[in-house]
């Protein structure tokens, strides 16, 4: 793409892909980590937005002439990317609650380390059930669905169109409720086994007193523990299996309902 001897309209769709391009990949998963640096970012959405300039820049339909008209255009580009963005992150956080749930049942409560995705303190099998996620989601393309939903998303939402219907506002929090449910249920296997495992020390405690139960119990614990989070990540890979293989739709179905 020549960005020398582009026209003044040119100029403005081009800034218009970029503005979303930007904000949806800053929110998306992986790509808002503190670690990776803000130049990186922008110049990964630079890029992209190089890509798709020839592609959707026909799409685009007309821009308003005002300053007012444009802050508008730019505010409502910022809720689109955030409606998309945590769209997508809310799996992505079910799985870290579902890290976070497995850690404090295997006894790694205290020993947190600092995630470097959200700068704050997290249970270690949250860090590494997060990030085996993203790797999962590579490894299944989740990545081609997002930047062809952001290729989409310039053919149905027009500049500065959106509508904040009730479907959204449901759509998210059903979303929001499954992030819950994700984590619950993958964390399942770890839960039920620390159960069984506290429950039998329990009786042996009533059946021999003067043992000293608790020197025997954490390491069985966390080996137990880590045995079924495990298995945890196992389900975790036929979770992200389904989710991938709809979220193309999904993210369709969602920028229908908020276009204006």
């Amino acid at each position: 793409m020549d960005l020398i001897h582009l026209q003044y309209n040119e100029i403005k769709i081009f800034l218009f892909i970029l503005i979303r391009v930007g904000v949806i990949l800053y929110l998306l998963p992986f790509f808002n980590s503190r670690v990776i640096p803000v130049l990186t970012k922008a110049g990964l959405a630079l890029i992209i937005s190089m890509i798709l300039f020839p592609v959707s820049g026909s799409q685009i339909g007309s821009f308003p002439d005002t300053l007012w008209g444009m802050s508008g255009l730019v505010m409502v580009e910022l809720i689109i990317g955030v409606i998309l963005g945590l769209f997508v992150q809310m799996f992505f956080e079910g799985v870290r609650m579902m890290g976070q749930l497995a850690g404090i049942e295997t006894g790694f409560s205290i020993a947190n380390v600092l995630d470097p995705q959200s700068g704050a303190q997290a249970s270690i099998l949250s860090n590494m059930a997060y990030l085996i996620a993203i790797i999962l989601f590579l490894i299944l393309n989740g990545h081609h669905i997002l930047l062809n939903a952001i290729r989409e998303s310039f053919a149905i939402i027009q500049p500065g169109s959106i509508s904040l219907n009730k479907q959204v506002f449901n759509e998210i929090i059903k979303s929001s409720g499954g992030m819950f449910v994700i984590a619950v249920q993958i964390s399942a296997p770890v839960i039920a086994a620390i159960l069984f495992v506290q429950v039998a020390f329990g009786l042996i405690t009533r059946l021999i007193p003067q043992m000293n139960i608790m020197v025997v119990a954490f390491p069985v614990q966390i080996i137990t523990g880590l045995f079924f989070f495990g298995i945890s990540l196992w389900v975790m890979l036929q979770f992200m299996e389904i989710y991938v293989g709809g979220l193309d739709r999904q993210l369709m179905n969602m920028m229908m309902w908020i276009k204006g």
